[in-house]
C-alpha cells in the first residue's frame, strides 16, 4: 500500500513538474517571439533606470540645503526610478515597455533640469560664451578681445599657454553665443549660456531617443543623461554640447543620405545641421571629413563615381554655406580676429593636459625637447585614419563616428572632454549604421594587396609616421638640466616653499625662454615669478634663477615638481623639489 502511494505521488509530481515546465517554456517563447518584449530590451531599460541613480544623491543633498522644492522633485524622481525598475521586468507587452522607456526619459529630463537649477554658474567655457553673447547684444567685437576679469574665481579655469601667458579670449565658433544672446537680454548672467547648452543636451537626448529603434532608446537616455557625464558639461556651458545636438540627426542612419542620387529635404537638413555644428564648436570639424569620405564611398558603390561625387559635393556645399552664413557677420567685421579666434584651440599652444600619450613626457619622464612632435603625430594620425577609411571603408565604416576622437590621444591637449561629449554619436551609429550598409561601398582595388597580412601591413604603414613622431617626442631628453634649492618656511602649521634657487643649463643648440610653474598631480599651478635670472638662455649656456610661487607661498607635498616650459619650440623640463632642511618659523 505504501509502495503504491509512493509511486502515485511520484507520477503526480512528475506530471505537475511537466506542466510547470511547459508553462515556463510557453512564457519564455512569448517573450522572445510573441507580443512580449525581448529580454535585451528589458535589459536596456533596466540599465538606463539604474544609471539615473548616479549623482542623484549629491543633487538631493545640495537641494535640501538651498532649494527644498527641488529636493522634493528629486525625491519624486526616486520613486519614479523604483517604479521603472519594477515595470522594466514585469510588463508583458512591447508597447508597455516603450512607455516605460518614455517614463525613464521623462525622469532623466526632470533630474537634469533639477541639476541645472542647482548649478548653472558655468565654467570658463560658459563664462566666455555669456560674455560673447553680451558683446553681441551691444554691437561690440567678440573675437580678439581679452576679458581677464572673468577668471577671478576658482571655478573659472584659465588656459595657460606654453609661452608663459594665458588666454582670456573667446576661442569658439559663434553659434552658441548667438543662441545665448537673446537669452542674455533677459538673464544677465552666465546662466544664459548654460541654459542654452542644457536645453541643447535635453533636445539632443529627446531627438536621439525618438530616432533610435525602440530597443536602443533607453540606452540613449543613459548615455546622454543618466551617467551624469554630459549634464555637467551642459551646466558648465560647453559649446560642444550645442554641436552634439546638431550632429545627432546627421549621424543617425547617415549612410542613407543621398540614396538614389538625391539629397531630398532630409539630406539637405542633415547637411545644414552639419554646417551649423561646425559653426558651434571645432570638434565637429574632425568628424566632417570622415562622414564625407564614408558618404562618397557608399554612394559610389550604389551610383557610380560621377553621381556619387555630385551628391557628396551638394551635401558638402550645403554644409559649407550654412557654416558661412553663421560666421559671415563676424568674418566681415574683423577677418583676422575671427580667424584667429576660431582657430585658437589649434594654434594657442596650451600647456599640456589630459590622459593621452603626452603624459609620457609630462608625468613619467623628466620632460622632452620635442613636444611639437606630439602635434605632428596627431596630425599625421588624422591623415592616416582618413587614408585607412578610403581603403577599408567596408570594415571601418561603422566606426566612423568614433575614429576622429582617437586623434586627440596623441595631441598635447588630450582631455577626456574631447571624447565624452560625442559618445552619444557612437551609440547612434551602433544602433542605426550596421556593417551591412557598407557591403557594396566602393573601395580602391588593391589586387596586389588582397591578403589579410598585406592589408594589415598597409594599414600599419599609414599609421607608422604618426607613431614615429610620438616615439621621437617621448624619447627626446628634456632641454634643460635643472638643479634646485628650495627655501622653506612654516606658516600656520603648513610647510611650504617661498622661493626656489634654480641652476639651469641649456643642453640644446637653440635659444630658450623658460617659464616656471609647479605641479603635484595632473595639473600645473599659475606661473611662478622670475625674481632674478635672464629672460632667455642661449645655446649650451647656464644661468641662475630665483623663482617665487604665486602669492609668495606654495605648500610642499611629498611629490612636488618644478616644471620649466618653452613655447617655441614646445619643450618641458621637470625636476622634483628636493627634501628641504628643517624650516624656520615665519
Amino acid at each position: 500500500m505504501a509502495d503504491a502511494y509512493g509511486v502515485g505521488t511520484g507520477v503526480a509530481t512528475r506530471t505537475r513538474w511537466r506542466r510547470t515546465t511547459d508553462r515556463v517554456t510557453a512564457s519564455a517563447a512569448s517573450v522572445t517571439t510573441g507580443s512580449g518584449p525581448r529580454q535585451t530590451h528589458r535589459g536596456m531599460t533596466l540599465l538606463a533606470t539604474i544609471s539615473l541613480f548616479i549623482g542623484t544623491r549629491a543633487a538631493w543633498t545640495t537641494a535640501m540645503g538651498s532649494a527644498p522644492a527641488v529636493a522634493a522633485v528629486i525625491s519624486a524622481c526616486y520613486a519614479s526610478i523604483l517604479v521603472c525598475g519594477v515595470l522594466a521586468l514585469t510588463v508583458r507587452e512591447r508597447r508597455s515597455l516603450i512607455r516605460v522607456d518614455a517614463l525613464v526619459l521623462v525622469t532623466a529630463v526632470t533630474l537634469v533640469t533639477c541639476g541645472y537649477l542647482l548649478d548653472h554658474a558655468g565654467s570658463d567655457e560658459g563664462v566666455l560664451t555669456a560674455q560673447a553673447a553680451s558683446e553681441i547684444l551691444r554691437g561690440h567685437p567678440v573675437y580678439g578681445q581679452a576679458w581677464p576679469w572673468l577668471f577671478g574665481t576658482a571655478r573659472v579655469g584659465i588656459t595657460k599657454t606654453m609661452s608663459g601667458g594665458a588666454d582670456y579670449t573667446y576661442g569658439y565658433p559663434p553659434l552658441t553665443a548667438l543662441l545665448a544672446a537673446p537669452v542674455h537680454a533677459v538673464v544677465h548672467s552666465t546662466a544664459a549660456a548654460t541654459l542654452v547648452t542644457t536645453v541643447a543636451l535635453l533636445a539632443s537626448s529627446v531627438l536621439l531617443w525618438t530616432l533610435l529603434p525602440a530597443v536602443w532608446r533607453s540606452a540613449a537616455t543613459a548615455v546622454c543623461l543618466g551617467f551624469g557625464l554630459l549634464p555637467q558639461y551642459a551646466y558648465d556651458g560647453y559649446p560642444a554640447v550645442t554641436a552634439l545636438a546638431l550632429l545627432v540627426p546627421v549621424v543617425v542612419r547617415w549612410p542613407d543620405t543621398g540614396a538614389g542620387g538625391s539629397l531630398g529635404s532630409r539630406g539637405m537638413l542633415r547637411a545644414a545641421c552639419l554646417g551649423a555644428a561646425c559653426a558651434a564648436q571645432q570638434l565637429a570639424w574632425f568628424l566632417t571629413p570622415f562622414l564625407l569620405l564614408g558618404l562618397y564611398a557608399v554612394r559610389r558603390g550604389e551610383l557610380g563615381g560621377r553621381q556619387a561625387l555630385a551628391v557628396t559635393a551638394r551635401y558638402a556645399a550645403t554644409a559649407a554655406l550654412t557654416w558661412a552664413a553663421v560666421n559671415a557677420y563676424f568674418a566681415v567685421e574683423d577677418p583676422a580676429g575671427w580667424l584667429h579666434g576660431i582657430l585658437l584651440p589649434l594654434t594657442q599652444k596650451a600647456i599640456l593636459h589630459g590622459q593621452g600619450l603626452m603624459g609620457i613626457s609630462y608625468y613619467f619622464t623628466a620632460g622632452s625637447g620635442r613636444l611639437d612632435y606630439y602635434s605632428y603625430g596627431s596630425t599625421l594620425f588624422l591623415f592616416g585614419l582618413l587614408g585607412a577609411t578610403v581603403l577599408f571603408v567596408r570594415r571601418l565604416g561603422p566606426a566612423l563616428t568614433v575614429l576622429p576622437w582617437t586623434v586627440f590621444y596623441l595631441s598635447t591637449r588630450s582631455q577626456d572632454g574631447y571624447f565624452l561629449t560625442m559618445t552619444p554619436l557612437w551609440l547612434a551609429a551602433a544602433a542605426t549604421v550596421p556593417a551591412t550598409a557598407f557591403a557594396a561601398a566602393w573601395q580602391p582595388r588593391l589586387g596586389w594587396l588582397s591578403g589579410r597580412r598585406a592589408k594589415a601591413a598597409l594599414g600599419a604603414a599609414l599609421l607608422t609616421p604618426a607613431l614615429l613622431c610620438v616615439v621621437v617626442a617621448a624619447a627626446c631628453p628634456p632641454p634643460l638640466r635643472l638643479t634646485l634649492a628650495v627655501r622653506v618656511v612654516t606658516r600656520h602649521a603648513r610647510v611650504g616653499v617661498t622661493a626656489v634657487d634654480v641652476h639651469a643649463v641649456n643642453t640644446t643648440g637653440t635659444r630658450l625662454t623658460p617659464h616656471f610653474a609647479s605641479r603635484t598631480g595632473q595639473g600645473a599651478s599659475d606661473w611662478w615669478t622670475v625674481v632674478d635670472g635672464p629672460a632667455t638662455l642661449g645655446p649650451h649656456a647656464g644661468a641662475e634663477y630665483v623663482v617665487t610661487p604665486p602669492g609668495g607661498f606654495r605648500a610642499l607635498r611629498s611629490r612636488t615638481y618644478l616644471i620649466a616650459v618653452t613655447g617655441t619650440p614646445m619643450t618641458i623640463t621637470t625636476a622634483r623639489m628636493p627634501s628641504a632642511p628643517p624650516p624656520s618659523a615665519h
